[in-house]
């Protein structure tokens, strides 16, 4: 399927980037805290490691993905910290095993999908590229809880470009979560590439409303990983300021958020 590689390809080089920051951690180092709310390094992992055997599940078995479904339907409030902590009661060389085995497991079946492929999943059916995208999205995400929890600055590359998409796309997902009326016209977003300059643009040129800013910090900003105080992310017009309240990249409620001044750091602040 070439228009999923390329997001496939990113796939693999953030998670090994994420699996260098872990790989030499001592079992009390596992056992550190996170921004996340009793979760330590070893559930971010788990996390990763419980999402991609559901993802290979339902490209694999959609039949009893389904039964995943209403088991995750049934607790809709505990089943993804369910499946975080008991991944992370495991040893951790055998926990970093099943989200190595488990990631390249995903990828091989992702890459040899047939066009047009879509897959089950907890929300909407996803076509492969926007699998991997999720996956790929999640790996940053969770990847910078575990930077926070060892006091890590992680360079940022142009594989944010993915997360940023989904969270220029999620826009009117991110209203609904809220509880509000997702606004009927287009913003424009012009996002400034880390590192080169380039700018990542959505929606109309001439669109009243604006969001501008360091890639970077909208990336921050989507994932709920960072503040809109600490960050350089800008908007033009009433719905667009709003959305900056309310953004996210992700399924699900929304949860808290980091606090202002908390550990993580935008480009811009």
């Amino acid at each position: 399927m070439p228009d999923a590689l390329p997001v496939l390809d990113d796939l693999r080089d953030e998670s090994e980037e994420l699996d260098t920051l872990v790989a030499e951690l001592s079992r009390d180092q596992w056992s550190l805290a996170t921004p996340a709310p009793g979760w330590t390094i070893a559930h971010q992992i788990a996390h990763l490691a419980w999402t991609d055997r559901a993802a290979l599940l339902a490209a694999t078995d959609p039949g009893a993905f389904a039964a995943e479904v209403d088991k995750a339907a049934a607790a809709p409030d505990s089943f993804v910290d369910e499946g975080a902590a008991e991944g992370a009661a495991l040893p951790p060389a055998e926990l970093l095993g099943r989200w190595r085995s488990g990631r390249d497991a995903l990828a091989r079946v992702l890459a040899k999908a047939p066009a047009g492929t879509r897959l089950p999943w907890y929300g909407p059916p996803m076509a492969v590229p926007s699998m991997a995208t999720a996956r790929l999205m999640e790996t940053w995400a969770h990847g910078q809880d575990v930077a926070d929890a060892l006091g890590v600055r992680r360079p940022a590359t142009g594989r944010l470009r993915h997360v940023a998409r989904i969270g220029v796309r999620a826009r009117d997902f991110a209203f609904a979560v809220h509880g509000l009326t997702a606004p009927g016209e287009e913003f424009r977003v012009e996002l400034t590439a880390p590192g080169t300059g380039e700018v990542w643009a959505y929606g109309p040129e001439d669109a009243a409303q604006r969001v501008t800013g360091p890639g970077l910090d909208f990336c921050l900003l989507v994932t709920r990983r960072a503040h809109r105080a600490d960050l350089a992310v800008r908007a033009e017009g009433p719905d667009a300021d709003r959305w900056l309240d309310v953004a996210q990249a992700f399924a699900g409620p929304p949860g808290a958020g980091r606090a202002p001044g908390a550990a993580t750091e935008g480009a811009g602040a």
